[in-house]
């Protein structure tokens, strides 16, 4: 039986760059596994996140719109796609494992809630342990898949998805300790993603137009969608090797516009009135699910059937895991009055 697996770690030994994370050298798994012998661990990790359960939820879960209709705005799953093929991009140019980018790309958002970080506000707020979306993706890898197994992902995979967020926090923060350059390139590559296609989708839909992007922004970063991406691949592929591969390094003036670009979308699209105020709904969805099913456990085990022996966690991992639309459905066969039917009512 042929081992391509011991072709592919021989290669990545001989094409990449000496700064890259080998799968051979991989720090392991948890639970100490037979290797597959067609593939490298992290190759396993990406197809394993690939065809979970939240990884498929994530098609109907908000980007920046709430529930869109049409086909043409991003959802949670497509901003995960255009991560993925970013970081493959630099980590290509960079002679960076591809391999572990992609897995991370694809398993960093696997723990947001429904109605994007509106949803994320709200279990923090109602949840007694808090909750941040980059920790539930890990709780989702290390213990709620699979009913209760996980995906036992190794240690390199699980490192880049705790850590990717940022938040309005700084765009590089050398307090964050990631430990492959393959996951610092996806921490960058998740803020290069959501401001481009953020902007894209805010243009479509007319929230803003064209002339309401500060000028030195256009100038800086270019006109068009393809044109952002290109300016941030390549000033990030620079950088890097200008600094000998010590982190994953974009320029000072790269720096300063994403900070800039940040701010001018959420002043205008994430805190636009319009959208403000259809989440401050969405949160009081799930804020009303939350407290109905913390007080009813019939009706959270008829729904939810994994039990990690805490109530109050077992209800934030069942709404956090919530598509929009489920969450709005359930909602509605909950608290929304049934007109009653007078079918087959006889005189």
């Amino acid at each position: 039986m042929i081992n391509s697996r011991n072709k592919s770690e021989f290669n990545e030994k001989l094409t990449l760059s000496p700064y890259a994370s080998y799968s051979i050298d991989s720090k392991g798994r948890v639970k100490r596994e037979r290797k597959c012998i067609y593939r490298t661990e992290y190759q396993r990790d990406r197809d394993r996140i690939l065809h979970s359960k939240s990884f498929r939820r994530l098609k109907d879960k908000t980007q920046v719109f709430l529930a869109p209709y049409g086909d043409h705005f991003r959802t949670r799953l497509t901003h995960v796609l255009e991560v993925a093929q970013i970081s493959r991009t630099i980590s290509r140019a960079l002679g960076l494992n591809e391999d572990l980018s992609e897995a991370i790309a694809l398993g960093h958002d696997l723990g947001h809630t429904p109605f994007g970080h509106a949803g994320e506000q709200a279990l923090n707020k109602i949840h007694k342990k808090g909750f941040k979306h980059f920790m539930q993706s890990l709780r989702i890898v290390e213990l709620l898949e699979k009913n209760g197994k996980g995906l036992n992902l190794t240690y390199e995979v699980r490192d880049g998805i705790s850590k990717h967020s940022k938040g309005k926090g700084p765009i590089i923060n050398k307090r964050i300790k990631i430990q492959t350059l393959e996951g610092q390139v996806v921490r960058l590559s998740d803020i290069f993603a959501y401001f481009t296609h953020d902007l894209d989708d805010a243009l479509r839909s007319s929230l803003i137009k064209k002339k309401d992007i500060p000028i030195k922004l256009t100038r800086f970063f270019g006109d068009k969608h393809s044109e952002r991406i290109s300016k941030v691949v390549s000033d990030t592929i620079t950088n890097t090797i200008a600094a000998d591969y010590k982190d994953i390094a974009i320029s000072k003036e790269l720096e300063t516009n994403l900070v800039n670009m940040r701010s001018f979308l959420f002043e205008k699209v994430y805190y636009n009135e319009e959208i403000k105020a259809n989440f401050d709904k969405a949160k009081q969805v799930l804020i009303d699910l939350y407290s109905f099913f913390l007080s009813n456990k019939k009706a959270l085990r008829e729904l939810y059937k994994f039990s990690s022996g805490n109530n109050e966690d077992d209800c934030c991992d069942f709404i956090a895991g919530m598509s929009d639309d489920f969450a709005l459905e359930i909602h509605k066969s909950i608290f929304v009055p049934k007109k009653w039917s007078f079918v087959g009512f006889k005189v």
